[in-house]
């Protein structure tokens, strides 16, 4: 958590990012490839929403927990995130995918992500630096950003 754009006063959120992570991750329905991921996203207005991965037979029609979170928090109304948190059990904390990285962009390019595992390794970056060059559609009424 080196970043100094990461305040002091977020760091209380990151902890409890982590614990919501961390739990959810329990819930993830992986029968396949055995790789239970937990996902906590932190909204500008204060609230965290989670998600784990749900898998399927058909495994395009998998879909990750970055994304079940970003959903969730959609359909509640928040569209605005500041900080996202992963926990998976790897050796190394994992990345977000592709797809989840183009989604978590549309919403908050300068989202702050953690990938961290159990074993209390944390990898900080965001979405920025993760996708430099997001694919974006002008909106009515905004200028073409990259």
């Amino acid at each position: 958590m080196g970043n100094p754009n990461f305040q002091e006063a977020n760091r209380k959120f990151f902890q409890e990012l982590y614990a919501a992570a961390k739990q959810v991750r329990e819930y993830a329905y992986a029968p396949y490839s055995h790789f239970s991921v937990g996902a906590a996203i932190l909204s500008s207005e204060g609230e965290i929403f989670t998600g784990c991965n749900v898998e399927n037979a058909s495994y395009g029609l998998s879909v990750c927990a970055e994304r079940v979170a970003v959903f969730k928090a959609v359909s509640q109304g928040c569209s605005s995130f500041r900080a996202l948190v992963l926990v998976t059990d790897g050796e190394t904390p994992a990345s977000p995918c592709g797809a989840c990285r183009q989604v978590l962009a549309e919403f908050s390019p300068e989202l702050e992500v953690f990938m961290c595992n159990l074993k209390g390794k944390i990898v900080h970056t965001t979405v920025e630096k993760l996708l430099p060059y997001t694919f974006r559609f002008k909106k009515a009424g905004e200028e073409y950003v990259k």
